[in-house]
């Protein structure tokens, strides 16, 4: 009732009064609203009303901001249009105050939730949401859920998927006419309304009076910023501006939507409200202003009606010019009379009624206009005026959801269907025009399937608006804008029109709104049946779906090739699925049961007349034009698939639905030809019209299509096969595949319409059709179920197959209501009988498996058929490939050892309708062409397969099979042949007709055939090679009067068949027949003349199968009746259902048949096999003959010679790149060794793989491996926990980098550089755990010449495959491996062998010595060599593959000792990972995986030769402090400057590779066995001072004690006990153990410490730096690594590096400190090196303690562990903000390194040039970064400036990925997977395994 005293204010109108202030204006706004929401609630609320009014007035005039803003162009480009102005933000002020009353809208808002009884979600999303679908829970296909409703629910076990929203939609919770209650989530379990409080009528009081005129500003904005466009195109940049000013006033209201469901209904009453919209909208006649928004209201109104499209008039602009026609509604359907029935005066249709009818066009006076058109749309209330501006404004994406959001309010959902079906032809001529017509296309879609999809909402609106009308209308009239005539048949009379593909409303698939929601509608059964039922609409259907019958018609291109192709057939075939088929298959669902006989009366008979119409619109009598053909029989199909329905579904009597016969030829002639294009297209006749054509062939029969395309085509010609005369039938059949002339006796024949090259496949084609034909029972009997099974097979049979794929591969009904739903249970259920599943594999070396099913064996044995194979394979391939397997499989179970032919298959019974399809078998014609073949093969004719063979016997055994009665007149039959009225068999029976002779035949031949002899008598039957010609003149041959059989013309036949049909019906047709038959063929002259000769033939089928037996089994005789041992086969023939073997079995199973099916055919059968055959007459030959035979043969040979060799070079490239490629196991690479076997050889051989030699490595040309460099961070990424790190999936899990190898390093380096000197620093450290260089070769070798020759040719040559020669790339020219540089190889023997066998006795001090002056020598660089340059060059290759920042931590930019440090870490990094790949330690031992392949030795001959240049200061030489005893005196001296590293603090492996590499080359083996020792007193030393700090106070006085007293035992330098007493007595005078607070407390480990557990922590210690050395002998001097147990990893090593005298026992326990070889007085050297520490922990005690411990042991490197489930990653990451740019990215990824989450291709965080995923791939990876894909599920490679696709590591349940989340199917983790990428990271082969690699241009 406040809404009614609302109205009542509004009546009288206020005039406007801008400059008075109102009353209270003064007051803020709140108290202003509290002022008048009191003034309304009294019970006489005049005044408050009015003052209200008068307020809102003046805040909410539309006159002032838009007028500044969008109103004059000028305005805005003065700069005043861009930004909303402070008007309306302060009107939105205004009416949020008001609505509140005077209170917080914030607490408004919340108030008016509490009061929400909506039981519905109703969440509205726009495209690219994700959401979901459960087929379990929906009742509509289009139900949608959104995420949280989703997981709210239980759909555990459902049929359920994710997707992305293609269009938008909205969330269906709670609503049960959609989905079932069971699915609903807990939110919206129905909740009845009762305990929902009643909404006080106070708080939404305000809102009933402010809404009005709110929506009402917001509308006269709309109408002022729409300029009616020039040229019929709004400028879509005026339209954004204007939907940009009034982003704020739409976001608010679709904010009130979201306030639940009692503002939904204020906001309902506001928009349906008749009354408010009247007085506003009509009420301001004062107003000029008003008056100009009003007066572009109208002009916008008037273009909204239908015209017709030739009328570019505007109307009452101008007047028309002459010709044109507007046609006025009544005139037309007055003229037409289709829509007779339909009453016209709602308006609803006047926007509708023109443009039906048949294209009978009808003329009116041009000048007629007709006021109704122009005033088709009328409002009545704001819904309508909104929807309106909604679709003028081409659906702004803000409008639509503020539309949609309502729709939970039903009376709401009621109103806008209405409204929205009132403007449905306007909004198909907005998309029409629309340049945006894709977006735009979402957002109509993105409505409708909300309206549509509610059965009972359809409903009503179908019976009150005319839903159905509407829709067929608009869709007619949408495509008649696009006819074009059709060029089908007539091309000059034709009076048809078709719609032209080319044009972008077919294009861009426009039309796909509309006919979208007209399938939608038809899925509910009240709306089809209505439809069903009007006669008159399906008469404007049948029309419509006419203007699709024959487009794209395609004509052979016979002279040269087209030079465009066009593509249009996507087009054509999508329009005829989607507009045509939908449908039609939405409508059978509703034809299932007997009660709907009436619907599929109506159908056929109104698409019969569209067909007869359509037969005269095209003149079509007999014969189709020749080289066309189109793919698009629409109407055909319709007929076909409402045939069937009515026989399989309704019970309906086939022949009460069929036309007459001559009805029937027209209609299987199209059909007909379709079948025979697709053979000549297959058989490469059309070659000329480009592959396009192909494209057609393969789309007919494509999965998708099939259903609605070739099954119908063949049904219906089964159809017609059924009920003609089946001698026409068959004569057509080979007229058709133009196969006639082919079918003579005779050898030799014309052909006129066909190349000798193209007649042995059309020949296949023509019987291949015929096969299929006969058998295929989809439509003829088979129930659902065994088609699926069906179809399941045949599909499995080609391939294995995924299940996705199998899903996608079986046609199902392509309306979603249909029985067989992909996904189904029944779809399941004969999956799993049929297949087996194989679950998803590795091989090693890539490639990754899908989870595939793969066919049982018994489907193998019992269920595999050919025929279905044929119809269902796109490719002619996939047949082969059927064979192949089944052959395979019968090879394998031992069923048939030979080549098999495709098993005969006994097939379903026949539906009682279709019998007569079997008089096909029984009819001469039949009966005459498979004698004629039969011979033709005997006698070797040319043109003739083992394929044609198979399928004449396939036909003859189909025959046997289905014969009709038995024989009753057996003996009469025999006794008078001479009353036959036929020259060629006596009766139409095959049984019988097998065993009648056939002595001589008359035949047409060219003068020049062998067959004319001179005068002989035709007494002898041809033998010679050629084909015949069956004369195309029937008059030429009066029947003679001895009996030969006539040449035999099908054509003659098929005319005469024809005629007598037409005779029958009318007598005038004669005429039009006969001429055609003349002009067809070629000029008498043109050809050699025919002539006549007699051949005597004296043979019979059967006679003919024996003969046949013979020659296929080789030897004379081998058929021998079996019945003859046993009459029991006769009586009882065990005929299986299903017949494995080959040609001679199927003979053999022919002749069992048809002996059984007749006493005469066994008898003839066993006197044939009495009389000895005679061999066969050697054939005369003529020399020209023989001359083409011998080329012919000659060519054979080398075919298959060819063809052999290149299987044997195959099969070798295939093993060799087994043997190269194969990563794991390199114990098959012999011919790649590096090494050479004989120690005795001194110096290496390498052979080049390029030039072939072999030779030593030389100074002046030297040869080089094929290495790839690349820079590494896996040694950076090492942990000191066992466990991965697991993804983070919640906001709470973070991975922090500072527990890994690289950031320790770091550390520790950071740290020494504050305190102590920066070069000595830099020698105290290795670098390279981050960005290290690993070096990595295939083991070739080539000379470093023929490289640089290779690379010049790779850059010359322009296809390159995803590398870039210019950065020095390549791949091994051998094994294809990827490779960027050269090592070169060091001239000499390549182990240095000679050496290290002689040990020598010296004693470690005179070793020590030696070892000092050969590192004191200069290192020169050797004279200019082609070597040193080389070795010069791979330097620099190896600096620049990694980049600067992880080369130079000096603090000095460019100082030498940063290229020192750098190379030799570059040494260590090769070594550790050597060491990770061999799995962390070294138990395994032997030749090491990487032996054979290793370059560490050549790589180590490069890094000394350049770090001998840099001399090391011999004072500052750690060799000397680890060596000689020292005066202490200097220490204290140079306080100024920073001291030295303390010995102590340096890394002991880094020493090592710094020793031996200042060391000349080659080295010695006791020189290096003597550096060994020396730095293992250190190491051990480092290990008891590390010991010492981590332990207590007690404990280090207690080990001091015990050490004291066994000081002066004989061996005390070699007893731990001594020295830790010795040392931690030396550092305690410092204050090293001083500082002890609660810090020391966490590092007191908690165990007591044994001996045994001390000895443990020692060796631990020492061990990494044992592992390395070994390693380094191993790779120097070639030794073997000895396995061993891990306990004893130790001893081992220890005893291999020679540090372990040789007697030393090992009975009891090992002790570490036995190794101990010191080269000084031990007490003496520890003394020194613990005063150094001590000077520097005099003042930084914390850190001089943080530098002694040293974490040694870091487990494996591992990427992070990911959840099992991939669901938890993506509703994490797939919402989550970017950190850098703050946004929700496009395509999210994450590390799978450190658990980053980065934007991938996001422009927004890009950083000079570099994408994000490119940037932290250099930093976390130092260029290879692994991401997974969040929105693809797939994980990506970035591989410096390459990348790759991996694949995906999640798979779903059967075992596949879902890439791109396409089918939105729940997927897990696949551990073995991510082994493998795991794997492939650690050992850097993402460069050799994966294949497809692109370059990625820094866009990632």
């Amino acid at each position: 009732m406040a809404a009614a005293a609302a109205a009542a204010a509004v009546g009288e109108p206020q005039p406007p009064q801008p400059e008075l202030p109102a009353p209270g204006m003064s007051l803020d706004k709140a108290a202003t609203a509290a002022h008048l929401k009191a003034a309304l609630s009294r019970p006489d609320n005049r005044a408050g009303a009015e003052e209200l009014q008068a307020l809102l007035e003046r805040v909410l005039s539309a006159e002032r901001p838009l007028a500044a803003a969008a109103g004059g162009e000028e305005a805005a480009a003065g700069g005043g249009g861009g930004t909303p102005g402070a008007a309306e933000e302060e009107a939105l002020e205004w009416c949020k105050c008001l609505l509140a009353g005077g209170g917080g809208y914030d607490e408004f808002c919340a108030a008016v939730r509490a009061y929400d009884p909506a039981a519905l979600c109703g969440l509205v999303w726009t495209a690219n949401f994700v959401a979901y679908r459960c087929r379990t829970c929906g009742i509509s296909p289009c139900m949608s859920l959104c995420a949280e409703c989703f997981h709210q629910g239980d759909h555990t076990g459902h049929d359920f998927n994710m997707f992305r929203s293609q269009a938008g939609g909205a969330c269906d919770c709670g609503d049960s006419n959609v989905m079932r209650e069971s699915g609903f989530c807990k939110r919206h379990q129905i909740k009845s309304s009762s305990n929902i409080p009643c909404v006080p009528k106070d708080l939404l009081m305000m809102s009933e009076f402010v809404l009005p005129r709110f929506i009402f500003c917001l509308i006269q904005y709309l109408r002022e910023g729409y300029n009616e466009p020039a040229a019929d195109v709004p400028s879509e940049k005026d339209l954004n501006k204007v939907l940009q000013l009034l982003e704020p006033q739409i976001s608010f209201l679709e904010d009130l939507t979201k306030m639940g469901g009692a503002m939904r209904s204020v906001l309902t009453q506001v928009l349906t409200n008749q009354q408010n919209y009247k007085d506003l909208t009509s009420g301001l006649g004062e107003n000029a202003w008003a008056k100009k928004s009003h007066e572009k209201y109208l002009i916008a109104l008037k273009s909204s009606g239908l015209t017709y499209p030739e009328d570019k008039l505007v109307y009452g602009m101008q007047e028309p010019s002459a010709g044109t026609s507007t046609l006025a509604v009544q005139g037309f359907a007055g003229a037409t009379g289709t829509l007779g029935q339909v009453d016209s005066s709602d308006e609803e249709d006047q926007d509708g009624s023109q443009g039906l009818g048949k294209r009978k066009r009808v003329k009116l006076s041009s000048g007629t206009k007709d006021q109704s058109i122009m005033d088709v749309l009328k409002h009545k209330s704001f819904l309508e005026e909104l929807l309106f501006w909604t679709i003028k404004y081409e659906f702004p994406q803000k409008m639509v959801t503020f539309l949609l959001n309502m729709l939970p309010d039903q009376e709401y959902k009621v109103a806008f269907t209405k409204t929205f079906v009132q403007h449905y032809a306007f909004i198909m001529k907005t998309l029409k025009k629309s340049h945006e017509s894709d977006t735009m296309s979402n957002r109509i879609v993105h409505i409708s399937v909300q309206l549509f999809s509610n059965e009972e909402l359809a409903r009503q609106v179908t019976e009150e608006c005319q839903l159905l009308d509407i829709m067929v209308t608009v869709l007619l009239y949408m495509m008649e804008s696009c006819l074009i005539k059709s060029e089908l048949q007539d091309e000059e009379n034709s009076l048809h029109v078709v719609v032209n593909c080319g044009e972008a409303l077919l294009k861009n698939n426009t039309y796909w709104p509309l006919v979208s929601d007209f399938i939608n509608i038809l899925s509910h059964q009240s709306v089809a049946k209505r439809f069903l039922e009007d006669h008159g609409l399906l008469v404007t259907w049948m029309n419509f779906v006419s203007f699709f019958q024959g487009m794209n018609l395609n004509k052979r291109e016979l002279n040269e090739h087209v030079e465009f192709e066009s593509q249009t057939y996507y087009a054509a075939f999508a329009a005829e699925l989607e507009a045509c088929a939908q449908p039609m298959w939405g409508l059978l669902s509703h034809c299932k049961v007997r009660e709907t006989q009436d619907y599929t009366r109506n159908v056929v008979r109104y698409c019969l007349e569209a067909l007869q119409d359509w037969f005269d619109a095209i003149n079509f009598v007999d014969e189709p034009a020749p080289n066309q053909v189109t793919f698009h029989l629409p109407l055909h199909r319709y007929y076909a698939m409402f045939l069937s329905k009515a026989v399989k579904c309704q019970e309906l009597d086939l022949d009460s639905v069929l036309p007459d016969q001559e009805m029937l030829m027209k209609l299987m002639i199209h059909p007909l030809q379709i079948q025979a294009s697709l053979a000549e297209i297959h058989s490469n006749m059309w070659v000329r019209n480009g592959l396009q054509i192909k494209g057609q062939a393969m789309t007919y029969v494509q999965s998708h299509f099939c259903n609605s395309m070739i099954d119908p085509d063949i049904y219906l010609l089964q159809v017609c096969a059924s009920r003609l005369d089946p001698d026409y039938f068959i004569s057509s059949v080979f007229e058709r595949f133009k196969v006639v002339d082919l079918l003579t006796m005779a050898s030799q024949h014309q052909n006129t319409v066909l190349d000798a090259e193209h007649e042995r496949s059309m020949l296949e084609g023509a019987l291949t059709f015929l096969v299929i034909l006969l058998s295929l029972r989809l439509h003829l009997g088979m129930s659902d179920d065994e088609i699926l099974r069906a179809e399941m097979v045949a599909q499995l049979c080609m391939n294995d197959r995924t299940h996705s794929s199998l899903l996608d591969l079986i046609p199902e009904n392509p309306n979603p209501k249909s029985g067989i739903v992909p996904g189904s249970y029944s779809f399941e259920s004969v999956l799993s009988a049929v297949a087996d599943f194989k679950a998803p594999v590795f091989e090693p070396g890539g490639s990754m498996q899908q989870g595939m099913y793969t066919p049982k064996a018994e489907v193998w044995d019992q269920e595999f058929d050919p025929v279905m194979v044929i119809l269902r394979t796109v490719y002619r391939r996939d047949v082969q490939s059927a064979m192949d397997r089944y052959t395979a499989f019968l090879k394998q179970s031992g069923k048939f050892p030979g080549n098999p032919w495709p098993p005969y298959k006994k097939r379903t019974s026949l539906h009682p309708s279709y019998k007569g399809l079997m008089r096909l078998l029984h009819c001469k014609t039949l009966h005459i062409v498979l004698f004629t073949l039969l011979y033709k093969i005997l006698m070797d004719h040319q043109n003739l397969s083992e394929h044609v063979l198979c399928m004449v016997l396939y036909l003859i055994e189909l025959g046997l099979e289905n014969s009709a009665e038995e024989e009753s007149d057996e003996e009469a039959s025999v006794s008078g042949p001479e009353h036959c009225h036929d020259s060629w068999f006596p009766g139409s029976n095959l049984v019988s007709n097998m065993r009648h002779f056939i002595n001589y035949v008359r035949v047409r031949v060219p003068e020049t055939a062998p067959e004319v002899k001179r005068d002989s008598p035709a007494s002898t039957s041809s033998d010679s090679l050629g084909s015949l010609q069956s004369s195309r003149r029937p008059k030429v041959l009066q029947r003679e009067n001895y009996r030969t059989a006539q040449i035999f013309s099908l054509v003659a036949e098929r005319r005469k068949k024809f005629q007598e049909i037409i005779n029958r019906s009318s007598s005038e047709a004669n005429q039009v027949v006969r001429p055609k038959t003349s002009n067809k063929w070629s000029a008498p002259g043109s050809a050699p003349q025919l002539t006549t000769a007699i051949l005597e033939i004296k043979e019979s089928i059967l006679s003919l199968l024996i003969k046949l037996h013979h020659k296929l089994s080789g030897k004379q005789n081998s058929y021998y009746p079996p019945w003859l041992d046993d009459i029991e086969i006769l009586i009882q023939p065990e005929i299986p259902k299903y017949s494995h073997g080959d040609g001679i079995m199927a003979v053999e199973r022919i002749l069992l048949k048809a002996a059984s099916q007749s006493r005469m055919n066994k008898r003839i059968i066993e006197e044939i096999c009495r009389k000895v055959t005679p061999p066969v007459p050697p054939k005369k030959i003529t020399a020209a003959e023989k001359k083409t035979l011998d080329k012919e043969e000659r060519r054979q040979k080398a075919r298959e010679r060819q063809q052999k060799l290149l299987a044997e070079f195959a099969s070798r490239q295939k093993s060799f790149m087994e043997t190269a490629m194969d990563v794991d196991s390199p114990e098959n690479d012999i011919p790649m060794e590096i090494t050479t076997a004989e120690p005795q050889v001194s110096e290496a051989i390498y052979d080049c793989v390029i030039c072939g030699q072999s030779g030593p490595s030389s100074e002046d040309r030297p040869t080089g491996l094929v290495v790839l460099l690349q820079a590494s961070s896996v040694l950076g990424q090492c942990r000191d926990s066992v466990e991965p790190k697991k993804l983070p999936i919640t906001e709470e899990e973070q991975i922090y980098p500072w527990d890994t190898c690289a950031a320790v390093h770091d550390v520790r380096l950071s740290l020494l550089q504050r305190y102590f000197k920066d070069s000595s620093c830099l020698l105290a450290v290795s670098i390279g755990w981050e960005g290290g260089v690993y070096v990595q070769t295939c083991g070739h070798t080539l000379h470093i010449d023929c490289h640089k020759s290779y690379m010049e040719s790779l850059r010359n040559d322009q296809v390159l495959q995803g590398f870039s020669v210019d950065k020095g790339e390549f791949t091994c020219p051998l094994c294809r491996q990827f490779a960027n540089s050269v090592l070169p190889c060091y001239p000499g023997s390549n182990v240095e062998n000679n050496l290290w066998q002689r040990p020598s006795n010296k004693s470690i001090q005179d070793l020590v010595k030696e070892v000092e002056e050969l590192q004191g020598r200069p290192g020169a660089f050797p004279s200019e060599t082609n070597l040193s340059k080389e070795m010069e060059s791979v330097m620099k290759d190896i600096k620049n593959t990694t980049q600067k920042k992880y080369r130079d931590y000096s603090k000095t930019p460019g100082s030498p000792d940063n290229d020192f440090l750098f190379m030799y870490s570059v040494a260590r990094t090769n070594l550790e990972l050597e060491l990770i790949h061999r799995g962390g330690n070294l138990c395994s031992g032997g030749a090491s995986a990487a032996g054979k392949r290793s370059c560490l030795n050549q790589l180590f001959h490069v890094l000394a030769l350049h770090m001998r240049l840099y001399s090391i200061d011999s004072e500052y030489n750690p060799w000397r402090k680890l060596t000689q005893l020292e005066e202490v005196n200097l220490q204290l001296g140079n306080e100024e400057q920073q001291p030295e590293v303390p010995i102590l603090y340096h890394d002991v492996t880094s020493l090592l590779l710094i020793q031996i590499l200042m060391m000349p080359q080659p080295l010695r083996k006791d020189h290096f066995t003597c550096i060994v020792k020396v730095l293992f007193t250190l190491l051990y030393t480092q290990a008891l001072v590390a010991l010492s700090v981590k332990c207590s106070e007690e404990d280090r006085s207690a080990w001091k004690h015990v050490g004291a007293l066994k000081k002066n035992a004989c061996d005390a330098e070699k007893s731990y006990e001594v020295l830790l007493s010795f040392v931690i007595s030396e550092l305690s005078k410092g204050k090293l153990y001083h500082e002890e607070g609660t810090q020391e407390c966490a590092m007191v480990s908690p165990i007591a410490w044994s001996p045994e557990s001390m000895e443990k922590c020692l060796q631990d210690f020492c061990l990494p730096f044992l592992r390395i050395t070994s390693l380094l002998q191993h790779h120097l001097f070639g030794e073997d690594l000895p396995s061993c147990q891990e306990e004893e990893e130790f001893s081992v090593l220890a005893s291999c590096l020679g540090l372990l005298p040789a007697f030393y026992q090992t009975e009891h326990p090992f002790i570490s400190a036995s190794c101990l070889d010191w080269p000084v007085p031990a007490f003496d050297i520890i003394t020194q090196w613990c005063f150094e520490i001590k000077s520097f922990t005099e003042r930084h005690a914390e850190q001089g303690k943080a530098l002694l411990i040293q974490e040694s042991r870091w487990k494996l490197p591992h990427l992070l562990q990911l959840p099992e489930n991939y669901n938890t990653i993506f509703q994490y990451y797939h919402r989550k903000t970017c950190s850098v740019c703050t946004k929700v990215p496009k395509d999210p990824a994450v590390c799978l390194v450190c658990g980053t989450f980065v934007c991938l291709k996001g422009l927004c965080c890009k950083q000079q040039s570099y994408c994000e995923c490119v940037l932290h791939s250099q930093n976390c990876g130092a260029g290879t970064g692994i991401f997974l894909l969040i929105n693809a599920s797939v994980i990506i490679i970035i591989r410096g400036h390459r990348f790759c696709l991996w694949g995906s590591v999640y798979l779903d349940a059967h075992g596949e990925e879902d890439r791109d989340l396409r089918r939105g199917k729940p997927l897990y983790i696949c551990k073995e997977r991510y082994k493998v990428l795991e794997q492939q990271w650690i050992s850097h082969t993402f460069d050799h395994i994966n294949k497809r690699w692109g370059p990625h241009y820094n866009g990632l």
